[in-house]
């Protein structure tokens, strides 16, 4: 008995070595063929057909059949593995870019200096009583302002002239997300002139001849419409903008003394988008964007933190103004400025010619933090920067004129107007009908909370962000418009579509009447 059970014993040993060798041989295959696809194999430190017995043949060939296939395995040349992984993986972001960008690419016309930065050359002959160079630093964003007393925040606040959108447009378009050099390929194209800018230099102390005011804005029509681009739609996909009013581009008559040029008078500029500060009431070719306020983030965290902050800031009084008179009989500034003179709940900042005040942001932003409704009269025009000042602090705006906002600034303000405004009619104020006091007090203080609340959420869609950057997931200003004007441009092609369409059916009927 012992001596069979030795005999069976080492009758067994190959088969057993066998199996623990094939296992073996198994883990590292699939370690090597299937964990890490197809690397080169190092050499094995001994055949594995001699692990086998001698007297197990059959071991032998099996071993040595899958040292055969290694051995290819390892002669084989590496397939580009390791350079397709990344090579996937980029044509992977490359078609998700494609994705995300489809139907929002943006193609920006390569200007002529004439058309932008000439006239940015020009800055210290645009006023007579300022240089204005200095505005156009931090890419139009103006020099950091002074936040000794911790009125705003310590980086993303700049001095920003409220008519500098020009260049501060045009810096964050040349960062956005979907730009093209394909202008087939395009849903709109962005003209990069300072209409602004250019008016400007015409406006004072240089008596410009209608002609001289409106030369730029003819040779900027004559330049687009001979090019490829504008046949592609007639104009209707491009647009500009100025970061005036309108209203110093809509010159009636040739006369060398009335203000601003005839641009929007233009017929090429009415096929186009025009984008401006304050638009017309009557034209629907023009739109109004925000003007740039003070606050210019550069990363997400800047936002949120300063939303933040204007939650928690304690807000004193009532209402504030901050604003100075107008020589005007028709406006109402004056009865503002009584009616918040007289009241315990108003905070007034009073700007007279002679007088600092308005000049410092700190002056009146410090007030509108610690305000709940912050007063908005019409000015020199219907709209103000101050609005915008205003809800930057988390102030709920009050209007006096439905052109001062409502109409206006239909892209980035709610249409529900009472959810984050006031609106008291200049004419019961003009008439003395109306306490301002009395109005905002009979506003429950739910209310008002969630209206402040509102104006808060507002501030991501109203900043201008910091073009030498990028905010990560907030949609600013730019964003918005740009969004708003896509998708514009693709009605009108529908329409134009459409009306193709119409014409083809309408000629193959008419071709059909002819023939029989």
């Amino acid at each position: 008995m012992e001596r069979t059970g030795a005999h069976s014993g080492k009758r067994w040993l190959p088969g057993l070595m066998l199996l623990a060798a094939t296992s073996w041989l198994l883990v590292i295959y699939f370690h090597l063929a299937v964990l890490r696809g197809t690397p080169v194999v190092s050499e094995p430190r001994g055949s594995l057909a001699e692990i086998a017995s001698d007297d197990s043949g059959d071991g032998q060939r099996l071993l040595l059949q899958h040292e055969e296939r290694l051995s290819k395995v390892k002669k084989a040349p590496p397939a580009a593995t390791s350079n397709a992984l990344p090579a996937a993986r980029h044509e992977r972001r490359r078609r998700d870019d494609d994705e995300d960008c489809r139907g929002r690419y943006v193609y920006i016309h390569d200007l002529p200096p004439r058309f932008n930065a000439d006239i940015l050359a020009n800055c210290r002959n645009w006023y007579p009583w300022i240089d204005m160079c200095v505005y156009l630093e931090n890419g139009g964003l103006g020099r950091p302002v002074d936040n000794a007393d911790g009125v705003f925040a310590d980086e993303g606040w700049y001095a920003t002239d409220h008519f500098g959108l020009d260049v501060i447009f045009h810096s964050r378009m040349k960062q956005y997300d979907c730009l093209t050099s394909d202008s087939s390929g395009a849903a709109a194209v962005f003209v990069p002139f300072y209409a602004g800018f250019d008016v400007v230099q015409h406006l004072w102390g240089v008596n410009s001849t209608a002609r001289e005011k409106d030369a730029l804005p003819l040779d900027l029509v004559d330049w687009l419409t001979r090019r490829a681009e504008w046949r592609a739609m007639g104009g209707r996909d491009h647009f500009f903008l100025s970061g005036r009013t309108a209203y110093d581009h809509q010159r009636q008559t040739d006369s060398d003394s009335e203000w601003g040029n005839k641009l929007l008078r233009l017929p090429a500029v009415q096929n186009m988008t025009v984008l401006f500060v304050e638009k017309l009431p009557w034209t629907s070719f023009d739109f109004a964007i925000p003007y740039p306020t003070y606050f210019h983030p550069a990363r997400d965290a800047q936002v949120v933190e300063w939303q933040r902050r204007m939650r928690a800031t304690k807000r004193e009084w009532l209402f504030s103004f901050a604003g100075g008179a107008r020589d005007d009989p028709y406006s109402i500034r004056h009865q503002l400025i009584r009616q918040c003179g007289l009241s315990s709940f108003c905070k007034l900042v009073q700007c007279g010619k002679n007088q600092r005040n308005c000049l410092v942001p700190s002056n009146f932003m410090r007030v509108f933090q610690g305000t709940r409704f912050c007063l908005q009269p019409t000015g020199d025009t219907m709209t103000r920067r101050s609005a915008f000042d205003a809800i930057m602090a988390g102030c709920v705006p009050v209007f006096f004129h439905p052109d001062s906002a409502h109409t206006q600034y239909r892209w980035h303000l709610p249409e529900a107007h009472d959810t984050y405004s006031v609106l008291i009619p200049e004419a019961d104020v003009r008439a003395g009908n109306v306490s301002i006091e009395e109005t905002l007090r009979r506003i429950p203080p739910d209310v008002a909370e969630r209206m402040t609340e509102t104006v808060i959420g507002l501030i991501p869609r109203l900043v201008y962000a910091d073009p030498r950057s990028k905010l990560e997931t907030l949609r600013d200003a730019v964003d918005v418009t740009v969004e708003a004007v896509i998708g514009r441009v693709n009605k009108l092609r529908e329409e134009m579509a459409r009306g193709q369409e119409h014409l083809l059916q309408k000629q193959s009927g008419n071709d059909g009447v002819q023939q029989t």
